[in-house]
């Protein structure tokens, strides 16, 4: 009998869905916020300035603009982040990450970081990281692209 190949999707999503599940525990451990708060705060924090206009956001964490703005509202009533109008575009809004944002982000992506180097990296060399990480970038591209045709 013959063993199966591996089902790269389903793989990739298991992984995926276990990596995040572990990662939201050891937080949680921490006393520390969600993922979901890290991915935001990050998504901020990396925008220029530490600010990014709210579509820009979304699409940068290819997440619904509706939930998007239901998870901005919670860290801006904990004062992680502030929002105010765009200058250029009065129905735009831009969130920017406070100092207290980017502290929290910073304690968050201790544990972060540590899981996923102990759970995830450490499967792959330096060569497969690459391969890996540019075959998901395109994969992503693939995807935004379909999107707008």
């Amino acid at each position: 009998m013959t063993t199966p190949a591996p089902d790269l999707w389903y793989s990739f999503i298991r992984a995926h869905r276990c990596l995040i599940r572990e990662i939201e525990r050891r937080l949680a451990e921490q006393k520390l916020p969600s993922y979901a708060w890290y991915d935001t705060l990050w998504g901020i924090e990396s925008g220029q300035d530490g600010a990014r206009r709210m579509h820009e956001l979304a699409d940068a964490m290819a997440i619904e603009r509706y939930n998007l703005t239901r998870l901005v509202d919670r860290l801006e009533k904990e004062g992680l982040v502030t929002r105010e109008k765009a200058l250029d575009d009065g129905r735009g809004a831009i969130a920017r990450i406070t100092a207290s944002g980017r502290a929290l982000r910073k304690r968050m992506w201790q544990v972060y970081e540590q899981s996923v180097a102990e759970l995830f990296l450490v499967e792959f060399d330096e060569q497969q990281r690459g391969v890996f990480a540019r075959a998901l970038e395109q994969a992503s591209r693939n995807a935004r692209a379909s999107g707008k045709g």
